[in-house]
């Protein structure tokens, strides 16, 4: 398939702007063009409450933001726990504030979504930590706010679905939570991956080779970290993992490795499902307002969630 034609706009939109690579800039102003999404997007959806949450993390205090849905089912209510993306750089609840909204309303869950530290001020492991340290905090007391410990899920986009994929990892070795599903949209899997797509998309659709290298070399402090499966979670043991959704795109240089740790979970004997969505680039999935066919995204990650999650 030809790339969609409103993706198609947009990228012409953003070279005719003079986009830089993201190494080109200060991490203040990639942080910056991050924040700007915020602009691509529908207009926020009310839910019935909205509850800012500050914890103690690893790294000092850590923002929480819960949303409760409207139109609840049954009482409790299961959990989504989420993780933006940004390049482990960039990226704020803020610019996934609509996204999520929609997401709580559409699957009748709470979503607790969650901050972590950023790179290159806090370098790997920090957002690991915070982002489990998240989950753990959810399954404690979620009931508070009227959750099933019981019924959790991780999801994440890019860099937040590298670390839905390794916080489901390390659920599973660190004593829990036991988790229903994790949903990984576009995930960033490993630095190191030498993929056709890498060279096919290296530049010209929104987030470059170069890019995502760049990301990388902020978020590690040595190549040597790659190993370490909390970096690059297909260097895990992926057996005893709970239920997957892997959603890749075709126009962007993640989509072979999102799907080749798709294929790896199937080979553990992980429940997967792998979705490659024609026509579409990184990033969509916080452009609902400039990109129609977001919904595509966003009703694939619902529907699964429903499912594992056993929402009536």
């Amino acid at each position: 398939m030809t790339v969609d034609s409103a993706v198609q706009t947009l990228i012409n939109g953003l070279a005719e702007q003079g986009q830089k690579p993201f190494g080109e800039i200060s991490v203040a102003e990639g942080r910056a063009v991050v924040a700007s999404f915020t602009g691509l997007q529908k207009p926020a959806r009310e839910v019935a409450r909205v509850v800012d949450k500050i914890i103690d993390g690893p790294g000092g205090e850590q923002h929480l933001r819960i949303f409760i849905p409207e139109n609840q089912g049954a009482t409790p209510l299961p959990v989504v726990v989420y993780y933006y993306g940004g390049g482990f750089v960039a990226g704020s609840l803020d610019v996934a504030e609509e996204s999520n909204r929609a997401l709580a309303n559409d699957t009748g869950a709470i979503v607790v979504a969650a901050s972590y530290l950023l790179a290159p001020e806090h370098k790997f492991p920090a957002a690991t930590d915070d982002t489990f340290a998240a989950l753990r905090w959810t399954a404690e007391h979620i009931s508070e706010y009227g959750g099933d410990p019981a019924r959790i899920a991780v999801m994440g986009d890019s860099a937040g679905g590298n670390l839905a994929a390794v916080a489901a990892q390390r659920a599973r070795d660190e004593g829990g939570p036991e988790l229903a599903a994790q949903a990984l949209i576009y995930p960033a899997i490993d630095a190191n991956a030498d993929t056709e797509s890498k060279r096919e998309f290296a530049e010209g659709y929104v987030i470059s080779t170069a890019d995502m290298d760049y990301f990388w070399g902020q978020y590690l402090n040595s190549p040597e970290e790659v190993e370490d499966p909390r970096a690059t979670p297909s260097r895990g043991n992926l057996a005893g993992l709970p239920p997957a959704l892997v959603l890749s795109v075709e126009y962007e240089v993640l989509r072979d490795e999102a799907e080749n740790y798709a294929d790896q979970l199937s080979a553990a004997g992980v429940s997967v499902e792998k979705v490659r969505l024609p026509g579409l680039i990184h990033g969509v999935y916080n452009m609902s307002g400039a990109i129609p066919r977001w919904t595509e995204i966003h009703e694939t990650t619902v529907d699964f969630l429903r499912d594992k999650l056993q929402v009536n």
